[in-house]
């Protein structure tokens, strides 16, 4: 079970000694009870961190430097409290190497009309000195989330939180490891894609294993570790043997089983937090990884399918950035299979062979063991289920050769007009914005992929930011969107990520 790291967050204050020792104390303590007042407001997934102000060029350079190097330190939050000369600023921007929320806020929420006076307009100049704060940025060309509100304000606090789980990402994305076992579908390019860029842009790890080197992880695993896995898998889902002999059945569930416990005892031992499979290289193992998928998926891995290692460590990021999400829906690995093109009724339905995450399910989650055309491999055990109804985000990054670009398409799931019976998969059924129509056509004309990374935890806005902390080219597909201003935007970005 892959586990949630605990980060932290460092608040730093700018100022300037221009206005004496008494005004830094105020600095100091307002700094403070916005950090004490942000952590109690139970609104951040990770804590806030107080650190003492930054008025000169080697402490703001120190500061940053420290930040790079504290292993728990996801990102840094800015406040400029007065007017903070963004000269002093300049070595450690250019020497910070981690995610920069700038916090355009101040102390007081309202002017204080009755006795605001020269001595209040000079220690309270956030509007003043978060411009010059923000002009360097500009200057220097360098990333940050910008949040403008005052810090008690709820909305703002969900932005920051918002921003956190973004941030995360990024870190987290310089550690994700996927292990391919075999190679992509042969002929497919979508699923392929330069993983030497990909190590240098995002940080990934991509190794490829022959299968037959997992295989071998499958078969050491002790029968009473997979007799105990399929007693839990028969008190945790509905057992569907439709007509199938029980005794059969089990033991076509347990060959998941085992599956399941060599895969991440491997994935374990070789430090790895995603894993694609291929239904066309399955070496030894006796069917293809499907339940066992499933199940891996639900503890965190990341997964992509036909090799698709993009795909496998997009998912391993959107999981860690969902982690600890209150009453979260689910995040998956996911594929475009058919349309429902009835008028008024339009959707797109989504599935895979076998491998889509159950923590996406509404209501019961059932096993059943069906035939596989593909594989050349005994029936596989799955899952079986449909998805949650609401608002969601599914996600495509791809390699177009030049420069990465990742697609985000806001959409809404929802249920079929009838069950689908003959249908022995998981399934989520979405129409995406802004209409299927123009939605379809957005995304073909992107050039995205038919495996997605999909979550109903997630916002188009933090994965765009993502994007931009990762210097990638980032597509909306929403109600916004215009066939017309999308392909003028496409042709703007051919220049702009041009190398």
């Amino acid at each position: 079970m892959l586990k949630r790291k605990e980060y932290r967050f460092w608040f730093c204050t700018g100022s300037q000694d221009l206005y004496g020792d008494e005004c830094l104390s105020n600095v100091a303590e307002h700094s403070r009870a916005i950090v004490e007042k942000l952590n109690e407001s139970g609104m951040l997934p990770y804590e806030v961190v107080w650190k003492p102000i930054l008025i000169t060029n080697e402490l703001i350079r120190k500061t940053f430097n420290e930040a790079n190097m504290d292993e728990d330190c996801a990102g840094v939050i800015t406040w400029m409290h007065t007017f903070s000369p963004a000269k002093s600023w300049i070595l450690g921007l250019q020497e910070y190497r981690k995610p920069l929320l700038h916090l355009h806020t101040q102390f007081n929420m309202e002017i204080p009309y009755d006795t605001i006076d020269m001595d209040f307009m000079n220690e309270n100049q956030s509007a003043h000195g978060g411009r010059e704060f923000g002009h360097i940025f500009s200057r220097m060309g360098l990333e940050r989330k910008v949040v403008v509100g005052h810090w008690s304000d709820k909305a703002v606090q969900g932005k920051i939180a918002s921003w956190m789980r973004t941030a995360v990402g990024v870190i987290e994305s310089s550690h994700v490891r996927v292990m391919r076992v075999a190679d992509n579908m042969r002929n497919v390019a979508v699923t392929d894609g330069d993983k030497v860029e990909a190590q240098i842009r995002f940080g990934w790890e991509v190794d490829a294993y022959p299968v037959n080197e997992i295989a071998e992880a499958v078969e050491d695993v002790k029968a009473g570790d997979v007799n105990a896995l399929v007693e839990e898998y028969y008190d945790t889902y509905d057992i569907l043997t439709e007509g199938r002999d029980p005794e059969e059945f089990r033991r076509h569930v347990a060959v998941q089983a085992q599956i399941e416990i060599g895969f991440e005892r491997f994935l374990e031992e070789k430090g790895y937090q995603a894993i694609v499979t291929h239904f066309g290289d399955l070496g030894s193992l006796k069917q293809l990884p499907g339940l066992a998928i499933q199940r891996l998926m639900q503890k965190g891995y990341g997964f992509g399918a036909e090799g698709d290692w993009k795909t496998a460590a997009m998912l391993r990021i959107m999981k860690i950035m969902t982690e600890g999400v209150k009453d979260a829906k689910g995040t998956s690995f996911m594929e475009d299979y058919t349309y429902n093109l009835v008028p008024g009724k339009e959707g797109i339905l989504q599935a895979h062979m076998l491998e889509v995450c159950p923590t996406i399910a509404d209501g019961p989650v059932s096993i059943k063991v069906q035939p596989l055309t593909m594989g050349d491999r005994e029936d596989p055990a799955r899952l079986v289920f449909t998805a949650k109804e609401g608002p969601a985000i599914a996600t495509s990054l791809i390699d177009l050769g030049d420069r990465f670009r990742l697609i985000i398409n806001t959409v809404h799931c929802k249920k079929t007009e009838k069950p689908m019976p003959k249908l022995p998969v998981a399934t989520a059924f979405w129409t995406p914005e802004p209409s299927l129509q123009t939605g379809a056509q957005a995304w073909i004309l992107c050039g995205g992929a038919h495996h997605t990374a999909f979550s109903y935890d997630l916002s188009a806005e933090q994965m765009g930011d993502w994007a931009e902390a990762m210097g990638i080219e980032a597509i909306y597909i929403d109600r916004d969107t215009t066939i017309r201003n999308l392909k003028n935007e496409l042709r703007w970005n051919d220049i702009a990520y041009r190398k």
